[in-house]
């Protein structure tokens, strides 16, 4: 075990006794006989938890603990006392104390009071650091743009999470970042410190994805062996994601409205109705309202689902966007696998703006990340980034169809392989970097394949 602990108690017996006690465990060990030598000792020195007597001969333990705690907030105090007095121990509890031990205590019991204290505390002390990263990482203002497009969307994005808009639609192509607005609004929003529960309703069948949303009651069902609580139970007072929203059946999507419009729900099985105090944010890669023409979406759900829409535009639509996420990605890799890539060059950002980008910037993290972890040592160079098309592919649908394979049949796989290589260096006269970007592969594959088949 390891840790700083301040005891203060006006009882030397008691501060040595329990002080040799707890150095046999590893701690780390101060003491002070009063509370205003205890509280300047820890203002000098923080400890990790205090030991604080209720009965001091210059303070009343309760004031040293407001003290401690108006200095450190999440700092574990374990009172005690000789006196059990439960009126004193209820004060101690709402003033912070983490533990109310009578005297004379038991060791064992103490020392337990005390691991579970710190580990408590540490535990804390992670999830909030947890909870900061995810702040940090879905603020609206890390989001990579400065397109007038983009520039909307922060916009919206920061006029929703101050208001108490309760139902938002974010529509747009697959890879857009659907998910990380959703995060951002949440975020921003006065519910941050309550849940923020996501579900994809295209990944769980009918039934099941009914179960996962407003729960079940014991025995509603087959498997129901114990009453469950669903995602709109979790998530209260915070937020609830329901990705790929135009998955969800009909029948499932009539639930969904009522929860809407009257803000009430049952688990499956239940009789009693529950109130919902959650944001709903849904969003989807479909055409709506082409889904609604054909039979699969209710159109009261659009509507009202649409009452604050925030639309994304694909990556194509902002290309002014690109070498900023670009070199957001070199960096973060950078990071990642620690190394020094430089910063994107005209040649690259030409590269990277000729190509449609169907994937989005989901596809360009992942071209970035393949670049930097196979292919770049030093610098990224076109011949890295393993996009298929130029800009007049892209237009005409594909590669130039100058290598037909046709009349070559029949022959193994291998054999394909070989000979398509071959046709390919062949065209572009022996250059393996143009050749491998035809082929969609990487140099060192393209190397390692020539060597297999020994080529020259």
């Amino acid at each position: 075990m390891s840790g700083k602990i301040l005891v203060i108690d006006d009882e030397k017996t008691i501060r040595w006794s329990l002080g040799e006690a707890l150095k046999n465990q590893g701690y780390e060990v101060d003491e002070a006989e009063n509370g205003t030598e205890g509280v300047k000792k820890f203002m000098e020195d923080p400890a990790d938890l205090v030991v604080l007597d209720l009965k001091l001969p210059d303070k009343s333990g309760i004031e040293v603990l407001r003290m401690l705690r108006e200095e450190d907030p999440a700092l574990p105090v374990i009172m005690m006392t000789a006196y059990g007095e439960v009126e004193t121990a209820v004060e101690a509890i709402k003033g912070g104390a983490y533990d109310f031990l009578l005297k004379p205590f038991q060791l064992e019991k103490m020392k337990v009071s005390i691991k579970n204290a710190l580990e408590s505390s540490r535990l804390k002390s992670e999830l909030d650091g947890i909870r900061k990263k995810e702040r940090d990482t879905y603020n609206f203002r890390n989001f990579i743009g400065k397109s007038h497009l983009m520039n909307e969307v922060f916009r919206k994005v920061t006029k929703i999470g101050e208001s108490r808009a309760s139902t938002i639609l974010i529509q747009g192509e697959s890879g857009t970042g659907k998910e990380l607005v959703a995060r951002a609004i949440h975020e921003s929003s006065r519910g941050v410190d309550q849940p923020f529960m996501e579900i994809n309703c295209a990944a769980l069948p009918e039934n099941l994805l009914e179960s996962e949303l407003f729960g079940h009651e014991k025995g509603a069902f087959t498997d129901a062996k114990f009453k469950k609580k669903g995602l709109f139970e979790l998530a209260e007072g915070g937020t609830i994601f329901l990705d790929e929203i135009g998955e969800m059946g009909i029948t499932l999507q009539s639930r969904l409205l009522r929860v809407l419009e009257n803000k009430t729900f049952r688990r499956v099985g239940g009789v009693n109705d529950l109130k919902v105090s959650t944001r709903i944010i849904a969003a989807t890669n479909r055409d709506l309202l082409k889904a609604i023409q054909e039979g699969n979406f209710r159109s009261d759900l659009y509507y009202r689902l649409q009452v604050i829409p925030i639309y994304l535009p694909p990556l194509r639509d902002r290309k002014e966007d690109i070498p900023l996420l670009a070199n957001h990605f070199i960096d973060f890799f950078n990071r990642e696998f620690k190394k020094k890539i430089k910063k994107t060059s005209p040649e690259v950002e030409a590269r990277l703006q000729a190509y449609s980008w169907p994937g989005n910037v989901r596809e360009l993290r992942n071209v970035i990340e393949r670049a930097i972890l196979l292919e770049a040592e030093d610098e990224l160079l076109p011949e890295h980034i393993p996009v298929e098309m130029d800009a007049d592919e892209a237009e005409n649908g594909g590669a130039a169809s100058g290598n037909d394979m046709r009349g070559v049949y029949p022959m193994s796989i291998r054999d394909m392989e070989k000979l398509l290589i071959c046709r390919t260096l062949d065209e572009t006269d022996g250059n393996k970097s143009k050749a491998a970007r035809i082929l969609g592969i990487s140099r060192q594959t393209l190397r390692e394949k020539t060597k297999l088949y020994e080529m020259d």
